[in-house]
């Protein structure tokens, strides 16, 4: 067996390693993604301050002046805060000019860009790997002369470790000795897996044992965090990663995710505070503009809702459905959405946290309402929950007297909206046809015309509400409350309660012709 094949035994509990953000300067390679001066300020005080990043990467260098200019208030907030050890940038083999911008604005840390790759060097470059040995060498002097701390990135270090090993090593045999505080490792093109990282960077840290190795991924294959893991559990002393993953194609390692993994698989320290990180991810989402996937890991919209009544029944019952990611360590709730695979303890669960209290009785009858509007919209939410237990109590089964058939409306510009409706009246059906000033009013004249043929007049509509949830959307259940007035001055108030608006206000108007037939009988 080869050294390097040999079982690694795990990374002791509790190591630290090193988190380096480079939201401000990877991220915001997403394309269509660019913040303004303010923004990048408020991340990197966010990324500091709040979630506790080790290191940030916030620009490169001589991108333009508007970037220098960001540069330098990010660098004087920093040094204000005695934060300016922890900002890097990203700097060029360029005979100096990027040490120079990089002085201008302030900062302290090069993170100087190198080739990985025999194809990168030749190719790109048009170097030998004499030439860029030297290329590397003067400017890591010239950093230094410069009063800079320097990292070096060692560009699609993945191809180069695959492919042009000999190329890797001549280089890192020649610079090791060289002051570089760490050698950092990019999967440029996203191109390994978990198993080849872990196996290439152990053969880095077996070659050079007394070097600070960090891992940057790339997410092309959806595998960035597990590949972060990989490296960590190989020996890498760090790793990089972007709020909410953002980067150029597919994106880089995802900040929470990774966190999330290397605090319970590899049970090593970040110091990272998992408290914020939603906050933040949801900061910095508002000011890229690129939203989070409602399923995205731990900071998901969705992740922390269970839908299914099996589940709610379950973490009812000693937690069953629990795992390490519970919410509370990332400032989150767990929620039980409703729909129609809820079952009574997801339903007893929300009434529970909204304050109310149901008979066995009513609860089954509040579920079996759930189940049905889950199947005409997809997810009730517990904002709906109200409207639904007023609607079932306040109205207990009717005799349905009156029923309606089936309606159509149409609806058209330039055109007067026309209901069709066929109606049962005590197992006698009648059919008519009536336009309006909007759908529900050709639908109630509709009814009129059919009670008038029948010597009946009908209540005249005194109010018509229509209320949604606090903050609900326009897929919110809708509750209509219509207030009618009877031959002898009474009033009647019935409700209806449905995804449409125009469906809801029938179905309190069918309560509203039972409630009078059952009067009449």
């Amino acid at each position: 067996m080869r050294q390097a094949d040999k079982p690694h035994t795990p990374a002791p509990r509790g190591r630290r390693v090193e988190i380096m953000d480079t939201t401000l300067r990877d991220g915001e390679q997403t394309s269509g993604v660019s913040f303004t001066a303010t923004e990048k300020l408020n991340i990197a005080r966010l990324l500091l301050r709040e979630l506790h990043v080790p290191r940030i990467e916030i620009a490169s260098a001589r991108v333009s002046d508007g970037e220098l200019e960001t540069a330098r208030r990010l660098c004087s907030w920093a040094e204000k805060t005695g934060n300016l050890e922890r900002i890097e940038i990203l700097g060029f083999l360029d005979n100096g000019r990027s040490i120079k911008w990089i002085q201008d604005a302030g900062g302290k840390v090069i993170n100087l860009l190198s080739k990985g790759s025999e194809k990168h060097c030749r190719f790109q470059l048009g170097q030998t790997p004499e030439e860029h040995i030297q290329a590397i060498t003067d400017e890591v002097a010239r950093a230094k002369d410069a009063g800079l701390d320097v990292n070096l990135y060692l560009e699609d270090w993945s191809n180069g470790v695959k492919n042009s090993r000999a190329y890797l090593y001549q280089v890192m045999d020649a610079i090791q000795g060289l002051p570089i505080k760490r050698f950092m490792l990019p999967d440029t093109l996203g191109i390994l897996t978990p198993t080849q990282t872990y196996y290439y960077m152990r053969r880095m840290i077996e070659r050079y044992p007394t070097l600070h190795f960090d891992f940057h991924a790339h997410n092309d294959y959806d595998l960035a965090a597990g590949n972060c893991f990989a490296a960590l559990q190989a020996g890498a002393h760090g790793v990089h990663v972007t709020i909410n993953g953002l980067g150029e194609r597919a994106g880089n390692a995802t900040l929470s995710s990774t966190v999330a993994v290397i605090h319970d698989h590899l049970q090593l320290v970040t110091g990272i505070d998992e408290r914020k990180i939603n906050k933040v991810s949801h900061i910095v989402e508002s000011f890229s503009g690129i939203m989070v996937p409602p399923n995205k890991p731990i900071i998901g919209e969705n992740v922390f809702t269970q839908c299914a009544g099996v589940h709610a029944d379950g973490d009812s019952k000693n937690n069953l459905y629990y795992n390490e990611l519970l919410p509370e360590r990332f400032g989150r709730e767990r929620e039980y959405a409703l729909g129609k695979t809820s079952g009574k303890a997801n339903i007893r669960h929300n009434l529970e946290t909204l304050g109310i209290e149901l008979s066995d009785e009513d609860i089954k009858k509040v579920t079996d309402r759930v189940i049905e509007l889950g199947d005409k919209k997809e997810i009730v939410t517990p904002s709906d929950l109200p409207f639904i237990v007023a609607d079932v109590l306040k109205h207990s089964p009717l005799e349905q007297s009156v029923k309606i058939i089936n309606y159509a409306l149409s609806l058209s510009h330039g055109l007067k909206p026309t209901a069709s409706v066929r109606l049962s009246i005590n197992g006698q059906e009648y059919e008519t046809v009536a336009r309006g000033d909007g759908q529900y009013d050709a639908f109630v004249k509709a009814l009129r015309a059919i009670y008038k043929d029948l010597g009946r007049k009908l209540p005249i509509l005194l109010n018509f509400a229509v209320n949604i949830p606090p903050g609900g959307h326009t897929d919110a259940l809708v509750q209509t409350t219509i207030t009618w007035e009877l031959d002898g001055g009474q009033q009647l108030k019935t409700r209806g309660l449905d995804a449409d608006q125009t469906e809801a206000a029938i179905q309190a108007t069918l309560k509203m012709l039972n409630i009078i037939e059952n009067n009449l009988q």
